[in-house]
């Protein structure tokens, strides 16, 4: 009997369809995750840098929560996962002021960083760095529980 490439094809597929030759996987199964698949988190992992100290911190900023660090106020508006069947990648829209004398706030940052990429949208600060590390969703705690 000759075998060929088709045959192999089709009895690697029933193999790990866990079926006849028959069972080859449909299209629906094939298909890649859009963006619309991943997963939005409510916080936002962050790891800033003061260039003076050459002190680290990582902090988790929820998502709307304003967190002081140093002269900077950081607002995260958003983080998103991808699912663990792609390629790995955060992506989260922070917003960073420099605050100023009296108050004032200056916009030294306002846009999307990339976990993977820090340095493809970076916050160019003299003083600081920061940059997004990962997206998590914490669980609302169950209080007086018995």
């Amino acid at each position: 009997m000759k075998v060929t490439k088709a045959f192999c094809f089709l009895m690697v597929v029933a193999c790990f369809a866990g079926g006849t030759a028959s069972a080859a996987p449909s299209a629906q199964d094939l298909q890649v995750p859009s963006m619309e698949d991943t997963v939005a988190e409510n916080r936002v992992v962050l790891r800033a840098l003061d260039k003076i100290t050459a002190r680290i911190t990582e902090f988790e900023l929820e998502i709307g929560e304003e967190l002081r660090f140093g002269t900077l106020s950081l607002v995260a508006r958003y983080c998103r996962t991808r699912p663990p069947i792609e390629p790995p990648e955060t992506f989260a829209f922070l917003e960073i002021d420099d605050l100023k004398r009296g108050d004032q706030k200056e916009r030294v940052f306002e846009g999307w960083m990339v976990a993977s990429s820090p340095a493809l949208n970076a916050l160019e600060h003299p003083v600081y760095d920061v940059w997004v590390i990962n997206c998590k969703t914490v669980e609302p705690s169950v209080s007086g529980s018995n």
